[in-house]
């Protein structure tokens, strides 16, 4: 039980990524605060964990793009568990569209959500982590943050290439307070995310990939946990690629 009397905050957690970490938290003794826009997706999760762990959860309607919410959010689970441990910023939207066709208010929503959401979560989780002088804080970040769209939007690679230097600012000013901040960097992961995708290209980037598949969310959630875990108290600043081998560096 890895995380036993541990609470966790997870944005994104109705579906995808999300709801796999918050379950494999919940099944090792977290206390799960689900965050989501998608209040339907969200109240599934906490149903799913109580039915099958027996975990304390609850769901808060969260706009990441909002600071007003997150703080919300934030106040409402140290008020409920009294401390937070654990914060995975897994809220985001991902868009497949040709750079020349990206609008101005498209831009926008992309890096409010992907990039500023994970900002403000952050920054409000901090004053909490730092007086218990420990804390984990886990971002996704993509392949795309590292190589520019291969099969997504250019202002979704950017807001993950601007993940990835927000998680090293973090950590470098997190560290002395005994706080981790890492990130992970998935290539193609079967989500609602890329439902979109014509059968060609889910081919193309499975091809990529030397082990000849696009992931599960489960191969992203097993690294998630080890890096909220006890056992990476020593890893800061790392950006973890699970891209299947299209990427070595």
């Amino acid at each position: 039980m890895r995380f036993k009397e541990k609470v966790a905050v997870v944005t994104g957690g109705g579906q995808g990524i999300g709801k796999a970490v918050a379950r494999g938290l919940a099944s090792e003794g977290a206390s799960v605060v689900i965050s989501d826009i998608n209040m339907t997706a969200a109240n599934k999760t906490v149903e799913g964990i109580k039915k099958s762990y027996q975990a304390k959860t609850f769901a808060v309607e969260t706009d990441v793009k909002k600071k007003e919410a997150i703080h919300n959010l934030v106040a409402l689970a140290e008020k409920e568990f009294g401390r937070i441990d654990i914060l995975f910023n897994s809220a985001g939207i991902c868009k497949r569209i040709d750079i020349e066709d990206i609008s101005e208010e498209e831009w926008d929503d992309m890096i409010d959500i992907n990039l500023r959401g994970v900002f403000l979560c952050s920054q409000a989780v901090m004053p909490i982590m730092k007086r218990q002088s420990e804390g984990r804080i886990l971002n996704m970040a993509s392949l795309a943050g590292k190589v520019g769209g291969i099969a997504v939007g250019a202002h979704y690679s950017a807001s993950k290439a601007g993940v990835i230097c927000l998680t090293k600012s973090f950590a470098r000013a997190l560290g002395p307070y005994g706080i981790t901040v890492n990130a992970l960097a998935p290539g193609p992961v079967e989500t609602a995310m890329i439902d979109d995708w014509p059968a060609e290209v889910r081919a193309d980037m499975a091809k990529q990939s030397p082990l000849g598949r696009i992931a599960k969310t489960e191969d992203v959630a097993e690294p998630a946990l080890f890096l909220l875990s006890d056992g990476a108290k020593h890893i800061t600043g790392e950006i973890l690629d699970i891209n299947g081998g299209i990427l070595m560096d």
